[in-house]
């Protein structure tokens, strides 16, 4: 959607803000020996106190409040009873919700406890890579540049991207124009960010993979060639200059 008024950006910030406390709640949450189907419904209970309802649920039926994806799974895991989380898991919560007409979205990766399986590396890969973007994002730059910058910065420390997977507008509905924010250089797309404009703008950073295959459940996905990805999420507004990120609150960049 593109901002046109106040009350339009206080929506915004009213359902950017429900989402980025939930993922920072949750986060804080988690623990060895807890579920993915308790930490979802954590999520749940508190989206539910703010007012606002699960994205995934309303426009999909997906069988969580929240994506919850442990280890190897790249996206959309469904949090799961039998799922225990443990030391040293690699994780990415994803949170996206509508409150009063107006829809957020974001998410992150991180490690549980110590880092005994080494995921530090690119979980800070991940992060670092998108707060480079968004610093590159304004009103007229290309969509294609930001996906080169992504790509390139990610190559540089040894990593891939996943192709099949990207940002995309959202404000109105959890899915908006452009829908292809990619983490790669499409030379094809000359589609530029609109001043005034919210997008949700994610890094999906891999050791091996470039692409993501879902599974039976018609929901996980994983990396075609394994290993494993990390992924970080904000909700933001474009300007003609720094853009303001909605969804800061979730303390990513803290």
């Amino acid at each position: 959607m593109s901002i046109t008024s106040d009350a339009e950006l206080l929506g915004m910030q009213q359902i950017s803000d429900c989402v980025a406390l939930a993922l920072k709640a949750m986060r804080e949450y988690c623990k060895p020996g807890i579920t993915t189907q308790e930490l979802d419904e954590y999520g749940g209970q508190l989206l539910a106190q703010m007012g606002a309802k699960s994205a995934p649920k309303l426009t999909y039926g997906f069988p969580g409040y929240t994506c919850i994806s442990i280890n190897n799974v790249v996206a959309h895991g469904i949090p799961s009873a039998d799922v225990i989380l443990k030391e040293g898991d690699l994780i990415n919560i994803d949170v996206s919700a509508e409150l009063n007409g107006f829809w957020a979205d974001n998410g992150g990766s991180f490690v549980l406890g110590e880092d005994i399986n080494n995921h530090q590396p690119l979980v800070t890969a991940s992060r670092e890579i998108l707060e480079t973007a968004l610093n590159q994002i304004r009103g007229g730059v290309k969509i294609a540049d930001i996906g080169k910058l992504i790509q390139t910065q990610a190559a540089k420390r040894g990593y891939t991207v996943i192709k099949n997977l990207a940002g995309h507008g959202v404000g109105r509905s959890l899915h908006e124009e452009p829908h292809d924010i990619l983490n790669y250089y499409e030379r094809f797309n000359t589609a530029r960010f609109k001043k005034n404009s919210i997008v949700a703008v994610e890094t999906f950073i891999s050791t091996k993979s470039t692409w993501a295959d879902t599974g039976a459940d018609k929901w996980t996905l994983t990396g075609n060639k394994g290993g494993y990805v990390a992924q970080h999420e904000h909700t933001i507004m474009v300007t003609s200059g720094m853009p303001v990120i909605l969804t800061q609150a979730n303390g990513i960049f803290a």
